[in-house]
């Protein structure tokens, strides 16, 4: 909307002006105004006087002892009562935001954080049912993008960016083991030597994301190359491909039903699980909005939680 034409009324201070021109047109006295409002009566013919040169046409005549409203007047009045109650309205959603009775949060994970981030969306907008939540989830180069663009509230990552532009706060437990499929030779046996894995045809994640990151330091903490089969874009696609015996693989525990899947198995291998975390990210000097800070304490509390903390590390 162009301000040209109410400039003047964003020069004067016409918003406590409209107050008292309210509160005159609805009790009829400058008196009465002015003792609702604690003024002098003096003040309140000032106020008036102000907001009548602003409009730049009377507002109010006396006719004897009475204060009439003049057509303009008659308009200003209806004005003010929308003013006002579109001011009523915002204070309430701002009271609404305050007590997270609505608002809007924007997550973006990166894949093998998905499902531990959709779970604690849920929880948390059980507490919270008026929040408008969106979760994003790609690769772990895309979620850093979008950390550098400030695309979202807050960033799920297993591995943050290793740099000082980001706060990182560390939440749960992320083991990874090593899957198999049940009917594999190493499936019975017991505190398998790491060195006998150079052996198995090895199933892994896209260069890059942070599955693969964990797998290839793995192998180059042992000083060993892995024997890649396959290397697929998806843990669900790994799963699927333990499952029809086409290699072993190493995951999060955390990667949906992966250690519940019927026909998959974890392997007894020195070493494993191999420790990780999820971290919940923002980049430095971002302001987080209520409901942004909000979860951020839900998450914080929830990683202290005994409960979570042993589900995650079985």
């Amino acid at each position: 909307m162009p301000q040209s034409k109410i400039r003047r009324y964003l020069r004067h201070g016409t918003l406590p002006q409209m107050s008292v021109f309210e509160a005159v047109a609805r009790l009829g006295s400058f008196t009465r105004a002015g003792e609702e409002l604690h003024m002098a009566q003096p003040t309140v013919s000032v106020q008036i006087k102000k907001l009548t040169e602003t409009i730049g046409a009377p507002v109010l005549e006396q006719v004897g002892k009475s204060v009439r409203l003049t057509p303009v007047g008659r308009e200003l009045q209806t004005v003010c009562g929308e003013i006002f109650a579109i001011l009523t309205r915002f204070e309430q959603r701002v009271d609404d935001i305050d007590g997270m009775q609505t608002g809007s949060l924007h997550i973006a994970a990166s894949t093998v954080a998905k499902y531990f981030a959709s779970r604690s969306l849920a929880e948390f907008l059980k507490l919270h049912s008026g929040i408008d939540a969106k979760l994003h989830v790609g690769h772990r180069q895309s979620v850093i993008s979008r950390i550098a663009e400030n695309a979202d509230d807050l960033y799920l990552l297993m591995d943050p960016p290793a740099d000082e532009g980001v706060v990182s706060l560390r939440l749960m437990p992320n083991p990874f083991m090593v899957f198999a499929s049940a009917d594999h030779p190493l499936a019975r046996e017991k505190k398998i030597p790491f060195a006998r894995l150079v052996h198995e045809p090895l199933l892994v994640r896209e260069a890059g994301s942070g599955t693969r990151m964990v797998t290839d330091r793995v192998f180059r903490t042992q000083n060993i190359a892995p024997n890649i089969r396959m290397e697929l874009g998806s843990n669900e696609a790994i799963r699927e491909s333990i499952g029809a015996g086409l290699g072993i693989s190493i995951l999060s525990r955390h990667a949906a039903g992966i250690d519940t899947e019927p026909g998959l198995v974890t392997l007894d291998v020195e070493g494993f699980p191999v420790e990780s975390y999820f971290h919940l990210v923002y980049p430095v000097g971002k302001q987080l909005s209520i409901v942004a800070q909000t979860f951020l304490d839900f998450m914080r509390k929830a990683a202290l939680r005994p409960d979570l903390q042993a589900r995650a590390s079985t």
